[in-house]
C-alpha cells in the first residue's frame, strides 16, 4: 500500500476543516472592524457573529439568545460547572455529580470543592448508573445538585440517557449540564428534548475551526456569578474579550452544513464505521470492540486486539498512512491508560491496546478500505512475533 496517501481517522480529537467554512473564516479575518465598534466596520464584524449565532442556536434547538461564545469546549465547561450557575432568582448548587468517564475538561475543570464532588459510576458498557443517581440525589438532603454527564464519550462514542437523567435530576431540583461536543454534528441535538439546563460545544469536531466552542442555556432565566473572564460587557457579560470574529464566523457556517442533512450524513458514517468494525473481527476475531452492547455515535469504533500495544500500533498504522488514536486527544504525544476504560472494567492488558477510530464529513470507503489493509498487516505482524515466541 502507498504511504503518500494519507488516511485520517481522528475526527473526534479535531475534524478537518470543511473547504467552504475557510472562506467564510479568510472573510472574516479580512474585517478590520471591532464587534463593539458602533461604525460600519464594527458593524460588519458583529453581523458575523450574530448570524453565528443563529446558526449554532439551530445546530441544538436553541434560541440564539442563550448562545455564549467562548474558546472552545473546555472553556464552555469550565465556565458553566460553578456554584453561581443558577436561575434567576434561585440559589446555585453547592454539590457537583459528574459521570465516571467525562472529559477532563469536566474532571478537572469545574470549581466545586473536591469534597463536594461525586462520581457517577457505569456498567461494562460505559452507560451511567441511574439508580446510584437516584439515591446519591435523595441522600444528600436540603443541598442542591448540579449534575454533568457526556451525551456521547469522545473515546467509546458511548450515548448516555441523558433526558432520563435531566428527568431525574429536575425531580429532585438540580441542573443539568450536559457536555455535547462529540455529538453536536454528528447526531441530532435538541436541546429542549433533552431537558437539560445547559450543554456545551466545540466548533472544530465537525469541520469548524479550532479555537471556537459555545455554551448554550436553556433559556435567559440563567446566569453565572463568578465569571473566568472578566472586563468587558461581551458576551453578555459571561465571557469578556474581543471576541475572536473569524473562528466564531467559521463556527457557524461549520453548524449550518452539519445540520444540513444530518441524519443522512449519520446513516453513511454508520455504515462506514459498521464496514470497519467487520473488517477488525474478520481479522481478529478476538478482538474486543468497546461500548458494542451500548447505542453509540455512528461515527466511532473503539477496539482492541488482544496483545496489541496502543503505543506501537499507533506508529505502526501511520507508517501505513493511517492516522488513528488511542483516546482523547487532549494528553496529545502520551499514550496512557484511559480513564475511561478503567471506569468501564476493561482488563488492563486490554485498555493498553484499545484505539479509536473516528470518522467524519471527509472519510470516504476507500478511506475504510485503506485502515483494514493497515490492520491485517498490523495483526500479521503480531500474530508472527506470538507464534514465533510460541
Amino acid at each position: 500500500m502507498a504511504t503518500s496517501q494519507r488516511t485520517y481517522l481522528d475526527h473526534n480529537a479535531t475534524s478537518p476543516l470543511r473547504p467552504e467554512v475557510a472562506e467564510v473564516v479568510l472573510h472574516a479575518h479580512q474585517l478590520p472592524g471591532n464587534a463593539s465598534s458602533v461604525h460600519a466596520e464594527g458593524r460588519a464584524a458583529r453581523t458575523e457573529i450574530e448570524a453565528a449565532r443563529v446558526a449554532v442556536a439551530g445546530l441544538v434547538g436553541s434560541r440564539a439568545k442563550n448562545v455564549i461564545f467562548t474558546s472552545g469546549g473546555t472553556e464552555a465547561a469550565n465556565l458553566v460547572l460553578t456554584p453561581s450557575f443558577r436561575q434567576l432568582g434561585q440559589r446555585g448548587a453547592t454539590r457537583l455529580l459528574v459521570g465516571a468517564t467525562e472529559h477532563p475538561c469536566v474532571l478537572n475543570g469545574h470549581r466545586f470543592p473536591a469534597d463536594k464532588v461525586g462520581i457517577i459510576p457505569v456498567d461494562d458498557q460505559g452507560i451511567l448508573d441511574l439508580a446510584w443517581i437516584e439515591a446519591h440525589l435523595g441522600a444528600v438532603g436540603g443541598e442542591r445538585v448540579l449534575v454533568s454527564v457526556q451525551l456521547a464519550n469522545n473515546e467509546t462514542g458511548v450515548v448516555q440517557p441523558v433526558s432520563e437523567i435531566a428527568k431525574l435530576v429536575h425531580g429532585h431540583g438540580g441542573l443539568v449540564h450536559t457536555d455535547a461536543v462529540q455529538a453536536a454534528g454528528r447526531v441530532p441535538v435538541d436541546l429542549p428534548g433533552l431537558g437539560v439546563d445547559a450543554l456545551t460545544l466545540s466548533a472544530h469536531k465537525f469541520g469548524g475551526p479550532k479555537g471556537a466552542g459555545a455554551l448554550v442555556l436553556a433559556s435567559d432565566q440563567y446566569e453565572i456569578g463568578e465569571r473566568l473572564i472578566r472586563g468587558g460587557g461581551q458576551e453578555k457579560n459571561v465571557r469578556a474579550g474581543t471576541e475572536n470574529v473569524a473562528a466564531i464566523a467559521g463556527f457557524g457556517a461549520a453548524a449550518g452544513l452539519a445540520l444540513k442533512g444530518l441524519e443522512q450524513e449519520a446513516e453513511r458514517l454508520r455504515g462506514l464505521r459498521d464496514e470497519a468494525q467487520a473488517h477488525v473481527r474478520r481479522i481478529a476475531p478476538d478482538a474486543l470492540v468497546v461500548g458494542a452492547g451500548a447505542e453509540r455515535l455512528p461515527n466511532t469504533l473503539a477496539f482492541a486486539i488482544p496483545g496489541l500495544k496502543a503505543e506501537t500500533a499507533l506508529i505502526a498504522f501511520d507508517l501505513a498512512g493511517v492516522a488513528l488514536s488511542s483516546g482523547s486527544a487532549c494528553s496529545s504525544g502520551k499514550v496512557k491508560r484511559s480513564h475511561v476504560l478503567d471506569a468501564m472494567g476493561v482488563e488492563p492488558a486490554l485498555a493498553e491496546g484499545v484505539l479509536r477510530v473516528s470518522l467524519g464529513w471527509s472519510t470516504t470507503k476507500e478511506d475504510v478500505i485503506r485502515f483494514a489493509e493497515a490492520c491485517e498487516k498490523v495483526a500479521a505482524t503480531l500474530y508472527k512475533r506470538k507464534a514465533s515466541a510460541a
